[in-house]
């Protein structure tokens, strides 16, 4: 059966077919704060996803941006007294480490917002020379108007936009705009913050247009797949297709792939709340491969609460697996490891399939005669990036 994975733009099930290579392309991190649940849970499902492609002899390229320069990152170097760049490297530092800690795969690429200014001026000056965008006061608009097809990744209505625009850093009152759901692509900067000479103004580029220009400056004008958070559908993803495809006059995106959002003991994960898990202080205390194990016992679409406690279960199905790869024999592994593999392409279904292997790793522990179900089971463990010891330590 083919892979089968939900479009939130198509709002189904479709197929996902890519050719040999597959420009993959996930938003990344703002780099002034630690790596916390929500981001390990978000880039841990493409990670999976890049791993089953790989499996499958496709070429993943995938790419993962840092927003290095926007409106979130400047006003905290300025609460810290540091330089932005300086928060953005300690913080980079420190996501990597993360991400290494987790078993992540090598990117293709990570492109970082302020070394993309360049594509990011040329594809505003295109869409202000196009009439897909506008000046005033300083401040480069894109032109909704000029897009029919505004709102068809999220399906919001009007309303909805404002009011999602409104909560999520967009200003839809400022009387400069045309219309509220106008965006900015391009702003003056204040005293204390980076500019750039463009021909439309000194400044710095909007939060969408970073997006735009760092995908297509990797991928060109079509991503066969775009991925992040579901917080990222609107106003982000929208205004995103919206500027690239005025820009290009092709389709964007050919399939559009959101995760759901991460809740700690029955609350809303959230800086404001401060009851963020930060994942470099759960690897103090955890095995990174439970961590992964804990993550995946999710479903990526599912939003869930995250309990001090779901460690455990990670840890307990570790320590099976760990015990199952060094036994000498089991059963005929290839029923589990065709269930894990169906899971894996049924929209991504990791719970299934890391049920499977625990069951496998019961099974084998239980005994048999089939020399290959331990080097099978760590070649199942490891194509969900859980890599097992065959000492015996």
């Amino acid at each position: 059966m083919p892979m089968q994975l939900f479009d939130t733009a198509r709002r189904e099930l479709a197929e996902f077919a890519p050719g040999p290579i597959v420009k993959m392309y996930v938003c990344g991190i703002t780099p002034y704060d630690s790596t916390h649940l929500g981001h390990a849970a978000t880039y841990l499902t493409y990670d999976l996803l890049t791993r089953r492609l790989e499996e499958l002899g496709h070429d993943v390229r995938m790419v993962r941006n840092i927003t290095d320069v926007d409106d979130s990152i400047l006003p905290k170097a300025r609460e810290l007294g540091v330089p932005f760049l300086e928060l953005a490297e300690s913080e980079i530092r420190r996501f990597h480490a993360d991400m290494e800690a987790l078993s992540m795969r090598p990117l293709y690429a990570e492109p970082r917002a302020t070394e993309s200014i360049d594509e990011i001026i040329a594809m505003v000056e295109r869409l202000l020379d196009s009439g897909h965008a506008y000046l005033t006061h300083g401040t480069a608009y894109f032109d909704v108007s000029s897009s029919p097809g505004f709102g068809k990744v999220s399906h919001y209505s009007q309303d909805q936009m404002i009011r999602l625009a409104r909560a999520r850093g967009g200003n839809p009152d400022d009387p400069h705009r045309r219309e509220p759901l106008d965006f900015v692509l391009w702003q003056p900067s204040l005293a204390d913050e980076p500019a750039w000479r463009a021909p439309f103004g000194v400044g710095r580029p909007g939060w969408h247009a970073e997006c735009s220009a760092m995908a297509m400056r990797e991928h060109g004008p079509t991503l066969d797949l775009h991925g992040g958070g579901t917080d990222l559908i609107f106003p982000h993803h929208e205004c995103e297709v919206a500027q690239s495809e005025a820009v290009t006059g092709e389709p964007y995106v050919k399939h559009w792939m959101h995760s759901a959002m991460v809740a700690y003991e029955g609350e809303k994960m959230s800086k404001s709340l401060g009851n963020l898990v930060f994942i470099s202080d759960l690897l103090q205390v955890a095995d990174p491969r439970a961590i992964r194990l804990a993550l995946m016992s999710h479903h990526y679409r599912s939003g869930f609460e995250w309990h001090d406690t779901d460690i455990n279960e990670g840890n307990a199905l570790l320590h099976r697996l760990t015990a199952a790869a060094k036994r000498p024999d089991g059963p005929d592994p290839r029923p589990f490891a065709t269930r894990i593999r169906a899971a894996l392409d049924d929209d991504l279904d990791a719970p299934r399939a890391i049920e499977a292997l625990g069951e496998l790793s019961d099974a084998i522990l239980s005994g048999g005669t089939d020399t290959t179900a331990p080097d099978v089971a760590r070649e199942l463990a490891a194509l969900l990036g859980v890599e097992l010891s065959t000492s015996a330590d």
